[in-house]
């Protein structure tokens, strides 16, 4: 079971229409953005080839800042609460990149760097914060905090 398949049910809950302001340059990369709640920012860029990013922020005044340059990468986001912010770098190919929140005031600072890492956050309590640097080939990190 990928990382992906256990966070995307727990964000799929979050699904509504919402603005986006992305840059994408190559072929074949897919964002689907879903926002509930007012003052949510989303800032997205996307280089390279097949990279995939899904976004979902239910509460209001969440940021989240993206991008993604290689190939094959994968991003999901979440968030749910208020006030939360993701930062993300996701660079070279067959990333896989999850994140969750669900409270307030939460953050995460990520950069992924290198050949098929995976990398799942899940912050349920308030004022969590975490940060992470991955690179190299073939890591694996799972946090959870709550």
């Amino acid at each position: 079971m990928t990382l992906t398949t256990i966070l995307r049910p727990l964000l799929a809950a979050a699904l509504i229409a919402g603005a986006l302001p992305a840059a994408a340059d190559g072929w074949g990369n897919r964002v689907t953005l879903d926002q509930w709640g007012a003052r949510n920012e989303v800032g997205i860029g996307q280089a390279g080839g097949r990279n995939r990013l899904s976004v979902t922020q239910q509460g209001r005044a969440n940021t989240l800042f993206a991008t993604q340059d290689g190939w094959r990468n994968r991003t999901v986001i979440g968030q749910t609460g208020h006030g939360n912010t993701v930062t993300t770098d996701q660079q070279g190919r067959c990333n896989i990149l999850g994140v969750g929140q669900f409270g307030a005031g939460q953050s995460a600072d990520i950069v992924q760097a290198g050949r098929c890492n995976a990398l799942g956050v899940i912050q349920t309590g308030d004022r969590d914060n975490v940060t992470v640097r991955q690179g190299g080939r073939g890591n694996v990190a799972v946090i959870v905090q709550d």
